[in-house]
């Protein structure tokens, strides 16, 4: 979701403040997604059992370069959510805090692969206490087997493997073991434009 205009914000944290006559537990989980990988649905069905409302963020870091754009990364991320109701995909350009306060959410979803993750990840979460104290931020650690799943790895495989030579089965079937099954024949077809 692009937000369009300030009533539209408005709106949504509206509608998000209030489930069943409690304030709702609105959560985001933000990264690059460049691509969704197996390991982030993952992330995304736990926590969305955890919260009310899940906005899984594409955040536009203009220090990477991306292989896909915002827009293509949300729309890979929407086919491969679709199925989990609570689950909305947006994406900013600014501050993660700044697009949590708009939706009125007040928890941040990370995941955490290893010790290396934890160590950059706290410094993140103090960082962001900081700019919006109502902040908390929650750890999922990844699920065993998808501790070496990561999105540098399904772009490696597809600039230097799966689409070199192998029938289209066989790239497929590859590529399932990184991300989600629904969004392989989207994922292949956006790379080979």
């Amino acid at each position: 979701m692009v937000w369009k205009s300030k009533a539209q914000k408005r709106t949504v944290v509206e509608v998000g403040r209030n489930v069943n006559g409690r304030e709702s537990r609105v959560a985001v989980f933000a990264g690059s997604f460049d691509p969704f990988t197996i390991g982030h649905f993952d992330i995304v069905k736990r926590a969305a059992c955890m919260f009310d409302i899940l906005y899984v963020l594409v955040a536009q870091n203009a220090s990477k370069k991306n292989m896909f754009d915002a827009e293509t990364r949300k729309s890979m991320i929407e086919a491969a959510v679709s199925e989990i109701p609570n689950v909305k995909v947006a994406c900013y350009d600014g501050l993660t805090v700044d697009f949590m306060k708009s939706v009125g959410a007040r928890y941040l979803v990370r995941g955490i692969r290893n010790a290396s993750d934890l160590d950059a990840e706290q410094a993140v979460a103090w960082n962001n206490k900081v700019l919006y104290p109502e902040v908390e931020t929650v750890f999922l650690m990844s699920a065993q087997e998808h501790l070496v799943v990561s999105s540098s790895v399904v772009r490696e495989l597809l600039k230097c493997g799966c689409t070199r030579g192998e029938s289209a089965a066989e790239q497929k079937n590859l590529i399932s073991k990184f991300v989600p099954k629904n969004i392989v024949s989207m994922l292949l077809k956006l790379y080979r434009k």
